[in-house]
């Protein structure tokens, strides 16, 4: 078998006031998961358990993301996360605090054999 993907979904959050790159990486992954209403597990006859989702989160210091929180916001699969630098911290011009934007990039794949027809 071959891990097929079939889908990609993006997304971006933010944490305005508190510095958190837990909750823009959260809010990132909603949006990119509820901005769509995708049945392909039904419509390739898998169970929604078989989803392989490849999760790959940007923000500038990908060290403060607590990944196990993160699990939880999907619905089915098992998700497995890549870190990187990327997203943005946006410093208030009067210093008195940093707006976190994280990107979010959503793979799902299925392991299945091509069709070579």
């Amino acid at each position: 078998m071959a891990k097929t993907r079939l889908v990609h979904q993006f997304g971006m959050g933010t944490s305005i006031r508190s510095l958190d790159y837990t909750q823009a990486c959260a809010r990132a992954i909603r949006d990119a998961l509820w901005h769509n209403s995708l049945n392909i597990a039904d419509a390739f006859g898998f169970p929604r358990d078989a989803m392989l989702i490849d999760v790959e989160l940007g923000v500038q210091q990908p060290e403060q993301v607590n990944l196990e929180a993160l699990r939880d916001i999907f619905p089915y699969g098992t998700p497995q996360f890549t870190l990187t630098k990327g997203g943005l911290d946006i410093h208030k011009p009067d210093g008195s605090g940093t707006s976190v934007v994280a990107n979010a990039a959503i793979i799902v794949s299925f392991d299945m054999e091509p069709n070579h027809e």
